[in-house]
């Protein structure tokens, strides 16, 4: 098995000290710090805007990586990439001109990625394939952490390892994942492995429990 990135996603952090949440995590040994920003119109929920990924910032060492569930996403492109994101992520589905809003990630100098939903085929993305630095799987239907993973997007994740072919687009996965779910995907090609409860549990735990929590994901992997 290939080595992979862990991302957690603060949305299962103690929100009343997040800078902290962040550090812990990095001082575990995360990879990259994932970011899940809802509207509450996209999706039933709502959690964080710019201003607050401007606040943790300062407190992320690693990468940034921005997940936008929200419709319209443009308006909010720059916001993010002003706020520091590394990557920003879209849904098809909030972006009438997809291609266009791609464009205008990479011109804000992010890496650019596209998160489908897993009633969303891999096929929307045959014409900006080159474009892609980064594909986000859900593996839950988005709005909520705690979610259980949906085995029906392993296949998904297996076409669109087969579509990215010989590119670095990197393949993430988000949703329901554990030290069961990891290798499943993972064999299935997934680079990066997006994990909220998994890593931070109830949040506001001792750095030494994060750093288990993802060891423990990692050696599932490692297992297989």
């Amino acid at each position: 098995m290939p080595e992979i990135k862990i991302s957690p996603s603060i949305l299962s952090a103690d929100f009343a000290n997040l800078g902290h949440e962040v550090r812990a995590i990095e001082s575990a040994g995360c990879d990259w710090v994932h970011v899940d920003v809802m509207d509450g119109h996209y999706v039933p929920n709502i959690t964080i805007g710019p201003l607050v990924c401007k606040s943790i910032r300062p407190h992320i060492k690693t990468v940034m990586d921005v997940h936008l569930m929200i419709e319209p996403a443009d308006l909010y492109l720059e916001a993010f990439a002003k706020a520091g994101a590394d990557h920003i992520s879209v849904h098809p589905e909030a972006c009438p001109h997809l291609d266009r809003t791609l464009q205008v990630i990479a011109d804000l100098g992010c890496k650019v990625g596209v998160a489908l939903n897993p009633a969303t085929p891999a096929s929307v993305l045959t014409h900006v394939m080159d474009r892609l630095d980064l594909i986000i799987v859900m593996s839950v239907n988005p709005g909520f952490g705690g979610q259980s993973f949906l085995p029906s997007q392993i296949e998904k994740i297996r076409t669109l390892k087969s579509m990215i072919g010989d590119r670095d687009t990197l393949i993430e996965v988000d949703g329901g994942i554990n030290a069961t779910t990891a290798p499943l995907v993972v064999a299935a090609g997934a680079d990066v492995l997006v994990a909220g409860s998994a890593v931070f549990g109830k949040g506001g735990q001792d750095e030494s429990v994060y750093a288990a929590n993802m060891q423990a994901i990692r050696d599932s992997v490692r297992s297989e």
